[in-house]
């Protein structure tokens, strides 16, 4: 299964895409934005994503002043959910601008959309769609996004695995090019967030979502989870982008920095690399070592013409040269007779036995 991302190709055997989530940390500055494009781009992004709402279409005040008793990351902010929201904001009339931005640094733009109205616009500018977790239940617009026929990054945080199914069954009816995103939305990047993000889910998506490219959302400190899903076979990975953890604002203190995104871009084609075909072989680097650590089979004392070779003539040492007999075969050279005289010390040639 692969398709593109513009002009990048996504598939199980494919180098990992790495989305730069800039979400709310251009802090309501265009130019700061660009900036963080830029930086992206250089720390070895593939995509700069953004997000559009408005808070008067995703939040409500009046829902959020009566909720009681629901302590989450948000109850650390100073001011109100709504007004939170507002300030985060990112204008949609700077669209044009941060496409423009992303070609020129080489790397893709594409959104994560929190207003059905405004799909249609979007859609002019994107490479593809991101369907936040908080969205997954919202079956209207994700229909109405996959209709775009661009490809559909789904994360699935605080999910049943039913609900993910319920889902996926309405993208794929529409269209074929689906990411499935294992996430945990639990934005306090508190150390106890590796007990929850149980990337082993990414094994029963593999079985469930046999045609989806596998992927992980992400927002805790490092890359080691980065890491592991690749190793589960995750081929999308996003992460928040700053360029500074200490700004104030909802997203920058759990969010990946220019220098922490170079070491984990690097992490990852490393294990990219380390992974492999999958088939079982003597790689190239090992021959030497093959022969310096293989035993072969050695002779405790002349052995001659015609002999039969007896186990208790024979001893078995490093090195193993190439041609030498393996201790693989020496319940087939017991008690067969020697081709030629081999002498006290030397190691049992290939051939030398009889058969």
């Amino acid at each position: 299964m692969s398709f593109k991302i513009n002009k990048s190709k996504i598939g199980n055997y494919c180098p990992t895409y790495f989305i730069a989530d800039i979400a709310a940390n251009h802090d309501g500055s265009i130019s700061k934005a660009k900036d963080l494009i830029c930086m992206a781009a250089e720390a070895g992004a593939n995509a700069a994503k953004f997000q559009n709402f408005f808070a008067e279409t995703i939040v409500s005040d009046l829902g959020f002043r009566r909720l009681k008793n629901v302590k989450t990351h948000q109850s650390k902010w100073k001011d109100s959910v709504f007004n939170v929201y507002k300030k985060a904001e990112t204008p949609i009339e700077w669209t044009p601008e941060l496409k423009k931005e992303c070609e020129k640094n080489n790397i893709d733009y594409f959104t994560a959309p929190y207003d059905s109205e405004i799909l249609k616009y979007l859609n002019r500018y994107v490479s593809a769609w991101k369907i936040g977790s908080g969205d997954l239940s919202w079956i209207e617009n994700v229909k109405k996004i996959s209709s775009f026929k661009k490809p559909v990054i789904l994360a699935t945080g605080a999910s049943e695995m039913n609900e993910v199914e319920k889902v996926y069954k309405e993208i794929i009816k529409i269209n074929k090019k689906i990411v499935i995103m294992q996430c945990n939305t639990n934005y306090t990047a508190s150390k106890n967030n590796f007990n929850h993000i149980n990337l082993n889910v990414l094994k029963i998506f593999k079985k469930k979502f046999p045609k989806c490219i596998l992927g992980l959302s992400d927002h805790t400190f490092g890359h080691e989870t980065v890491v592991g899903a690749i190793t589960l076979g995750a081929r999308v990975v996003e992460k928040h982008f700053t360029d500074n953890n200490s700004n104030t604002g909802p997203d920058h203190y759990f969010s990946m920095n220019p220098r922490t995104w170079k070491d984990m871009i690097e992490a990852a084609r490393n294990i990219e690399i380390a992974l492999g075909d999958g088939i079982k072989r003597v790689e190239k680097n090992e021959l030497k070592s093959r022969i310096v650590q293989r035993r072969a089979i050695y002779a405790k004392k002349n052995i001659k013409l015609g002999e039969k070779i007896l186990r208790k003539d024979l001893i078995l040492l490093r090195p193993c040269p190439n041609d030498a007999i393996s201790p693989l075969l020496l319940d087939k050279i017991i008690n067969k007779k020697a081709k030629t005289f081999i002498k006290k010390n030397n190691y049992l040639k290939q051939g030398s036995v009889a058969k």
